[in-house]
């Protein structure tokens, strides 16, 4: 089943090397909260505000290994208000995982984007779907 990941993170500079870094950190975030296989991945959207152009932030990708996936970039709409410096992601994950077991991942200031998908204690792993015990927070016991 094809699954879509969302992430965010935000960079306080434009810069090739803040940008690579942080587009990094986000995937490698990415990755390690969900268990991806890098063979699994069909396909990677990156956005970014209309603020960040000293590099495309899909070369961090290629920099990690990901010289088979498709990535593409594209600049993330401009609304009133936004936030600023952001470089978002949405990885096409070829997965066994149902939807809710998928981790978004919100870094830096992105956060504020999601702060319902934040929380250190959402990450969730296979097969933990108790969304509707009181006990049980996004399927981890708090």
């Amino acid at each position: 089943m094809l699954r879509g990941i969302r992430g965010a993170i935000s960079v306080t500079k434009n810069t090739k090397d803040e940008i690579l870094q942080a587009t990094s950190q986000l995937l490698q975030e990415i990755v390690r909260v969900n268990h991806i296989q890098r063979e699994d991945v069909a396909a990677i959207f990156f956005t970014a505000t209309d603020d960040i152009d000293a590099v495309y932030p899909a070369r961090a990708a290629r920099e990690l290994g990901w010289t088979d996936t498709a990535l593409m970039c594209l600049q993330e709409m401009a609304v009133v208000g936004s936030l600023r410096h952001c470089i978002r992601v949405l990885v096409l994950w070829n997965t066994d995982f149902t939807q809710k077991e998928v981790n978004h991942v919100y870094l830096g200031e992105a956060r504020s984007l999601r702060p319902d998908l934040t929380n250190p204690l959402e990450i969730k792993e296979k097969g933990d779907n108790k969304e509707n015990d009181p006990k049980v927070f996004q399927g981890k016991t708090i």
